[in-house]
């Protein structure tokens, strides 16, 4: 009996059943077609055969580039000449290119580049497969490296468990985790800023702009060389250590993977490696991305999905990464790239835009890395909602384990940017904060890098504006500061308890590090003033940061000590829209929020039986509030007035104070009079 798919879950898929299930009968097709009598893990092996590898007597270099007619290799070690020994030789039809040099040819740290000629022209290039690309101080050209250590890196016997868990997430960017107004390094974050995590509560590191690109300004999302840990931070074993370290810490390490598009540059690209714009890419309309100004990789080559699914493997292979975080799959699976769309309708995941090879290599490369390493997790960053991307292939989705839940920042900007609080509706908010498809888990967030860059402001900044300048001291109190900082601590509570499987939070966000992003170029006049992170604020016990950080810590260890993300029911009891006060429950923690600007409520009845402590309090002095609750009292559900009656509701009748969220822990009942 054939399984069942994740549809069933969902009446409204019913009618686009039979599409589902023809997607789904391409990938298990294309599957077939690839692997043979194998598996994928042995089909996406491409950095075992191509690029510069080395035995016990030769070096063995090979490329694909089937539309070559010569290919020289040149580096400092040929005066940058084309010479005869370093022609490589064509071996097959398929494209496939070779060359075999003796022990002493290259060593250690030699530069190298690609002579590729084809029919009409001829252009340097950087190797597909190329482990190891630098640039050049003074010229800023990039070339390959060879890299070859005497020793190689050894790493721990570290082992995490392969049991799923809900990922608790601190996204960070090598080059702007320092404090020093320049680019950080793998080594500094693997000293200074692991710690931070670690201490923190976050269980996982995502790492951003890890693929060589060469504009730092694009926050590593324009890829040239995708098998090349980025040589700005430092050398692979420098990454290799930090993952070792994070992993000695019980921290797993994932990855931005940017597989939806690639950097047009010609010289450090892939966009005419070969001579042909069809190589890797589309080569006609769909070439070009018109909003990312980039290219588009073309999904229905087998040659693009073996580089793609080799690169997966690469990365969980070489570096022991975790999983990955793929950016842009809204503008893979859309032929018009989900762009000006709101996804209002279920036609819009079957009516034709979408591109089915696209989601074919999507479902293989979730295939793939959970069979090639059953303890990572993919998550999407997919923000139309399509049917079936974050269940798993088992029941006929793509896989991923989670949804980045795109929506969630984008409702908080808009509300904190349009809407005063007195007028916020908790029905809607509750609605936003809950919602999602019944076979996905997602991630939430409140604001990631994206909202924080320059041209936009993060929530604190929003709130507060330029009274972070001078009113972030502990001993100064403004109306606008207070609000800012009740808010910001409500807003990371209420996001992150309603999660439906993750959290996700940019580092410096939590403590509400003030300003923007913005990396150097012309326009700052090259300036690393916002392209850092100030730590020591968040250090500084005089500063409101440090109350922030403080508070974020203990939130985050509310998953720690209860797991309340392991359960993804959100069970909503109350919502009143007059008084702004919510409340519903994870488990065996209840959530009480009060939003209201000046209101506080005495004895204001939540209807939950039981007996509840106080676990958090965002209104506790040591994070920046007025401490107006008693934490130490135990809290019994009553009827109240109504004592006789003996069906008469149970209530929990609390103190609320105006801009307080507080979390209470259900206990055991002692006796039949405690509740």
């Amino acid at each position: 009996m054939p399984p069942a798919g994740f549809y069933i879950s969902d009446s409204w898929l019913k009618p686009f059943e039979g599409i589902i299930e023809k997607r789904i009968g391409k990938c298990l097709s294309k599957e077939n077609q690839l692997i043979g009598n194998g598996s994928l893990s042995d089909f996406a092996m491409g950095h075992h055969y191509y690029g510069l590898h080395h035995t016990d007597e030769i070096w063995i270099f090979r490329e694909w580039a089937p539309n070559a007619t010569n290919i020289f290799v040149t580096g400092n070690f040929t005066g940058w000449n084309e010479k005869e020994e370093f022609r490589m030789q064509r071996v097959n039809p398929n494209g496939d290119w070779e060359l075999r040099l003796p022990h002493d040819a290259l060593k250690h740290d030699d530069l190298f580049k690609l002579s590729v000629h084809w029919d009409g022209g001829k252009g340097e290039r950087i190797p597909s497969y190329s482990n190891r690309v630098v640039q050049d101080d003074k010229t800023k050209i990039f070339s390959s490296q060879v890299w070859y250590p005497e020793h190689q890196y050894k790493w721990s016997d570290t082992l995490l468990s392969e049991e799923k868990f809900a990922p608790v997430i601190y996204e960070a960017h090598i080059g702007m985790a320092t404090q020093e107004e320049k680019t950080g390094t793998y080594r500094e974050f693997t000293k200074k800023v692991i710690p931070i995590i670690k201490k923190s509560g976050y269980n996982t590191i995502q790492l951003m702009a890890i693929q060589e690109h060469p504009f730092y300004g694009s926050f590593g999302y324009h890829v040239s060389s995708f098998f090349a840990a980025s040589s700005r931070f430092g050398t692979p074993d420098d990454l290799k250590e930090l993952v070792d370290t994070a992993h000695l810490s019980g921290l797993r390490v994932i990855m931005d993977l940017v597989h939806s598009h690639s950097v047009k540059n010609v010289n450090e690209g892939l966009g005419l490696f070969d001579g042909s714009p069809g190589q890797y890419f589309h080569s006609n309309e769909r070439r070009f991305h018109r909003a990312w100004d980039s290219l588009c990789f073309d999904y229905g080559k087998d040659n693009v999905i073996h580089f793609l699914l080799s690169n997966c493997r690469y990365w969980l292979e070489e570096y022991k990464f975790d999983g990955f975080r793929f950016d842009g799959i809204t503008s893979m699976i859309y032929y018009d790239h989900g762009l000006e769309k709101n996804f209002t309708s279920y036609h819009e995941y079957f009516d034709g835009n979408q591109d089915e090879d696209a989601l074919i290599y999507l479902y293989l490369a979730n295939k793939l890395i959970h069979n090639f390493k059953p303890g990572a997790i993919t998550i999407a960053e997919e923000m139309s909602g399509m049917p079936g991307i974050a269940a798993g292939t088992d029941i006929k989705g793509y896989g991923f384990d989670f949804r980045l839940s795109m929506g969630v920042p984008d409702f908080w900007i808009k509300l904190v940017k349009e809407t005063i609080d007195e007028n916020w509706d908790m029905g809607k908010l509750m609605h936003e904060l809950t919602q999602r498809r019944p076979e996905e888990k997602i991630i939430s967030y409140c604001e990631s890098h994206d909202q924080a860059l320059v041209g936009d402001k993060t929530l604190i900044f929003r709130m507060i504006d330029a009274e972070m300048y001078s009113g972030m001291d502990k001993t100064i109190h403004t109306l606008t500061i207070d609000r800012g900082i009740a808010l910001h601590k409500m807003i990371r509570l209420i996001t992150f308890s309603t999660s439906g499987g993750g959290y996700l939070n940019f580092m410096g966000n939590e403590f509400g590090h003030p300003e923007w992003i913005d990396f150097p170029r012309e326009g700052n006049n090259w300036s690393y003033k916002y392209a850092r992170r100030q730590w020591n604020l968040a250090q500084n016990k005089d500063l409101k940061y440090y109350s922030l950080a403080e508070f974020d810590r203990n939130m985050v260890k509310l998953q720690q000590d209860f797991g309340f993300l392991n359960n993804l029911q959100v069970n909503r009891i109350y919502e009143n829209n007059s008084d702004k006060v919510v409340a519903f429950m994870r488990g065996d923690l209840l959530f009480v929020l009060n939003f209201h600007p000046n209101l506080s409520f005495t004895d204001y009845g939540i209807p939950v039986t039981g007996r509840f402590r106080i676990v958090l309090d965002t209104d506790d002095q040591v994070f920046g509030g007025y401490n107006r609750i008693d934490r130490t009292r135990v809290y019994l559900s009553i009827k109240k007035g109504e004592r006789n009656i003996i069906n008469a509701p149970l209530y929990l009748y609390l103190y609320l104070p105006a801009r307080t969220g507080l979390v209470f822990k259900r206990e055991p009942v002692r006796k039949a009079t405690d509740i």
